[in-house]
């Protein structure tokens, strides 16, 4: 396909193309350039009508929304982006702004562009310098920040992200997981591929329907890790014939298994871009080999302060240094690698949130009494929520208490988190863990969040025999410090899920009287899978046990139980 013209972004509607396309609409009936620009016209109009200077957009269709932003701007408008529409969000923008355009309840009055602009109606460039956009670090938090955003600095950022990546994506179409409503879709999805020429899809895919999609016509994927991560191998990935030209992903870290099993499944290495909503994008890297370092963005300088990245770029509001809370390294060359945050904002499903805000929040409800919020590592990672109630007691209390509490607790955050954004898991103590300096660490709050016991997959259970699965998760308590280097399941911890489980399903005396031909023949490890077979014989007051798996039998013996 003949690479289209650039066009930079104050002059993306100031002329009619007809040889151009933007995308395809909902029907999946091209929109030609002409046909977009009389869009953005009708929004010009609209907003040069409409009293006051700022204005918040929030549009489900990709197109819709890019000619409503363009119309704002052209009118000279102050635009407002909220990361969705939900109650709080629009609770916190009504005072900020003189209305609302787009999908929202009827109540907030959203302004309709004019189905008819004037005819001699022209449009002049777009001040680079004057003009804003006002997006939030975060729309889950308790009080996200809101971040200004000249064209300046969003124009410069188009640019960087065509030097880098353009001439690999002449003729792709845009496809993305991601909403427009936050600063790398808007980026990604919208206003580089309008500069570029690039077709828009202007709806969010799911992984059901983007084979079909990708597959139809060459491609780039904006996608983010929550989407990458979950990738469903049964798909017909191969249909796919080597259309997909790129895959990005942002928004938080992809995590390397992740990363490799995409280029596996997708046939293309995904390309990671690390930023900020402060500081636009900064670096980025390609999953072509395991944990590769990450490469600044053209016009993005970088330095190491307090072993920090500090970062100066035309992405900034300014020419000053600009110091995150990212813990960096340097690497060969112009590279460097990430090693963590220094702060308390974590990233959950690439949504930025504040564990202090969570805290906050939570130690305003009348049943808390004090409160820990961390991040519990795995696969998905989760939050996690300690709670002291008052008044304590929470050692007494009983499973549905529990449940009914941590039900209340997550009501309690619903008006402006969303269930991503709020503890999955809860704990309730009398008072929080502490150690000899009297402080308490992420370890021990951790601690509270591990399994005591493998989760019991039962096959067969009735008065005389019983036989279940036992998956060995490498984080069970019972593998601590058995053996540091070498993982292993102490015999006693497998005497003593024995005699758990034998209590579950059998009739038993209460008193442990003896063991007898108890054999241990091969130590059992982290992700093996137990099959523990348990007999009882109520004559004699006797318990067998036996764990096998792949690797043979584990362990077996007998038990002898006696009357109190």
């Amino acid at each position: 396909m003949r690479m289209a013209e650039w066009i930079a972004l104050p002059q993306l509607a100031l002329q009619p193309l007809p040889d151009r396309l933007v995308g395809i609409a909902a029907d999946g009936a091209p929109v030609t350039h002409p046909q977009f620009r009389q869009q953005v016209l009708g929004w010009q109009q609209a907003f040069a009508r409409a009293p006051g200077n700022d204005w918040a957009l929030y549009f489900d269709d990709t197109l819709t929304f890019a000619a409503a932003l363009l119309g704002a701007w052209h009118a000279g408008k102050r635009v407002f982006l909220g990361g969705d529409n939900l109650p709080a969000t629009l609770d916190a923008l009504r005072p900020q702004v003189h209305g609302f355009a787009g999908d929202l309840p009827a109540t907030d009055f959203p302004l309709q562009a004019d189905a008819e602009p004037a005819a001699d109606l022209v449009l002049q460039p777009l001040d680079v310098a004057e003009l804003e956009l006002v997006v939030f670090t975060s729309g889950s938090t308790g009080a996200p920040t809101a971040i200004h955003k000249r064209l300046r600095q969003l124009t410069a950022e188009v640019d960087a992200l065509q030097a880098a990546f353009g001439a690999q994506l002449d003729g792709a179409q845009v496809h993305g997981t991601v909403s427009h409503q936050h600063i790398y879709g808007l980026l990604f999805r919208v206003l580089w591929p309008l500069a570029a020429g690039r077709v828009i899809q202007p709806r969010r895919f799911f992984h059901e329907d983007l084979v079909t999609a990708l597959a139809q016509h060459d491609a780039l994927l904006v996608a983010t890790p929550a989407h990458l991560k979950r990738l469903p191998e049964q798909l017909d990935w191969p249909s796919l014939g080597g259309r997909l030209r790129a895959v990005f992903s942002s928004g938080g870290p992809l995590p390397s298994d992740a990363a490799l099993q995409a280029r596996a499944l997708l046939g293309v290495a995904p390309t990671e871009v690390f930023g900020s909503s402060e500081t636009g994008g900064i670096a980025w890297r390609q999953w072509s080999a395991e944990q590769p370092q990450w490469h600044p963005l053209p016009g993005v300088e970088w330095t190491i302060q307090d072993g920090a990245l500090a970062v100066r770029s035309p992405h900034l509001a300014d020419a000053d240094w600009w110091q995150t809370q990212d813990r960096v390294q340097a690497d060969t060359g112009n590279s460097f690698r990430l090693l963590g945050r220094a702060d308390r904002i974590v990233k959950i499903e690439e949504r930025r949130v504040s564990l202090d805000a969570l805290e906050q929040q939570l130690r305003a409800h009348p049943d808390v009494q004090d409160v820990r919020v961390l991040v519990l590592p795995g696969a998905r990672e989760q939050l996690a929520a300690v709670v002291v109630p008052a008044p304590a007691g929470a050692t007494q209390w009983t499973d549905l208490q529990r449940r009914q509490q941590a039900q209340r607790l997550s009501a309690h955050l619903a008006s402006s988190h969303d269930a991503v954004t709020r503890p999955r898991r809860w704990r309730f103590v009398d008072e929080l863990p502490f150690n000899a300096q009297g402080k308490t660490t992420a370890a021990a709050l951790a601690a509270l969040f591990r399994p005591l016991m493998p989760v019991a997959q039962w096959q067969q259970r009735d008065a005389q025999a019983a036989t279940l699965h036992l998956p060995l998760e490498a984080d069970l308590i019972a593998f601590d410090g058995h053996f540091p280097q070498a993982k292993i399941l102490p015999g006693v911890v497998q005497l003593d899920w024995a005699i758990h489980y034998g209590r579950e399903v059998f009739a038993m005396p209460p008193r442990f009287a003896r063991m007898d031909a108890l054999k241990f023949q091969h130590v059992a490890r982290p992700g093996d899978v137990l099959q523990l077979t348990l007999g009882w014989d109520a004559e004699k007051s006797v318990m067998s046990f036996r764990y096998v798996s792949d690797h043979g039998v584990h362990a077996s013996g007998r038990v002898v139980f006696a009357d109190a």
